[in-house]
């Protein structure tokens, strides 16, 4: 049975700490918090849980053994920090860290006490996203062109960091999953209209070995919750809508195909594409809770020293392409090596 420290219990951290009080696996023994309303609310919730307003006393706590960190994300790295120091696993909120240089100290911080780090991109937890990654990995689209992707809704508003970091953070992880690899370039426009130099609307491109391009759109201020990705290859397109939870993926039997005719071309006709339409597939794929998901990881990664699927090091990556996508907006949109 590990014993757990919640080190936020706001916005995100009551899901945490309803998963990890299972008393099964785990059991939360203490939940920080800087807001006496939040931790009233604990108290009420969770009478057995010991709270405080600082994450002192809960790494102090020989009876700790890990801390999971949700709070405001320019705090992740000196609360995971100090975790790490004290000698505990870590779960830690995405993104890891607001720099790279930040998440390259926590990963290595981990490595050398032995200890389990993770970052909660909870996207790579999710059923659909994990089917869309075999099919990948089965060649069942071919070679890609291009993922298009789209994550906007109309608030939380974030006053510490971006659109970018809160938002596109899942999509950058998500694609870096999938192709297994990190982008060479960025380009990105951002705009800041609630708060100077904070944009809550980002486009971004992003240029993947083998020709891959990926497209984000990224807003907090936009009328509609949307969780919409498209994967374009040479053999099929795939859709994923995170909003459709009875069927989030659809597989379009769609390409274009080119036919030549004979001999020298040497006219508009004798080189055309022809379109196929083919039929939709929609996959079952089974209804699970990803956080649910990445909780049990985490535990299951402590208790046997496996490593995780979001480790440190992904988290690293995902930080090195959002200060990517940070330095173009400053320079106008320019395309920037990550």
């Amino acid at each position: 049975m590990l014993k757990i420290a919640v080190l936020g219990a706001g916005h995100w951290g009551p899901n945490l700490i309803r998963n990890f009080h299972n008393h099964q696996a785990s059991d939360v023994v203490w939940v920080v918090d800087q807001d006496e309303s939040r931790l009233a609310l604990t108290r009420s919730r969770y009478p057995e849980i010991r709270v405080a307003a600082n994450a002192g006393p809960a790494l102090a706590d020989p009876e700790v053994d890990a801390v999971v960190v949700a709070t405001p994300t320019i705090t992740h790295h000196a609360l995971a920090s100090a975790a790490l120091r004290a000698g505990k696993h870590v779960l830690v909120e995405k993104p890891i860290a607001t720099r790279v240089e930040e998440a390259e100290e926590l990963c290595a911080l981990a490595e050398s006490g032995g200890r389990v780090l993770m970052v909660g991109h909870v996207f790579l937890f999710n059923a659909a996203i994990r089917r869309v990654k075999e099919y990948l990995d089965q060649g069942k689209l071919g070679q890609i062109f291009y993922i298009s992707m789209v994550r906007t809704n109309l608030g939380p508003i974030r006053m510490d960091v971006n659109a970018s970091w809160d938002l596109a953070a899942h999509d950058v992880a998500i694609v870096n999953y999938w192709l297994q690899e990190l982008p060479t370039h960025a380009a990105a426009h951002g705009g800041s209209w609630l708060n100077p130099g904070i944009e809550d609307a980002v486009f971004a491109n992003l240029w993947y070995g083998g020709g891959v391009m990926t497209q984000h759109h990224v807003s907090w201020l936009n009328p509609r919750k949307v969780r919409d990705i498209t994967i374009v290859g040479e053999k099929g397109m795939l859709t994923f809508d995170d909003m459709n939870l009875s069927e989030p993926l659809r597989l379009y039997d769609k390409m274009v195909t080119e036919q030549r005719s004979p001999g020298f071309i040497d006219t508009f006709a004798s080189f055309r594409t022809s379109i196929r339409e083919g039929d939709i597939l929609i996959p079952r794929v089974p209804t699970n809770e990803p956080l649910r998901a990445e909780c049990d990881h985490f535990l299951e990664c402590v208790a046997t020293g496996a490593r995780p699927v979001a480790d440190g090091r992904s988290g690293a990556a995902a930080v090195r392409v959002l200060a990517a996508i940070d330095r173009s907006i400053a320079d106008g949109g320019r395309k920037v090596a990550v």
